[in-house]
């Protein structure tokens, strides 16, 4: 029996993934538009995590664009 539904394609992969990322930098806007003048401990952290957070999925998203053929050369000479 064959699957009803198709398989996604590596350009429909790279596009969910982007929108991943920009809910994950999204969130991180969100943060610093409420973070307090005096930022706490607690506020480090959850900076930390988030920025954690976007910077996977970042690596994800260039991985993905990757194998769907879209390698870009290094900018800025690292």
């Amino acid at each position: 029996m064959t699957d009803l539904i198709p398989p996604e394609d590596d350009r429909e992969t790279v596009r969910r993934i982007a929108a991943a990322h920009t809910t994950a930098s999204r969130d991180v806007e969100a943060f610093l538009r409420r973070l307090p003048a005096l930022p706490t401990p607690e506020d480090v952290a959850e900076y930390a995590a988030l920025l954690a957070r976007e910077e996977a999925i970042r690596v994800e998203r260039s991985d993905a664009a990757t194998a769907a053929g879209l390698t870009v050369p290094t900018v800025g000479g690292e």
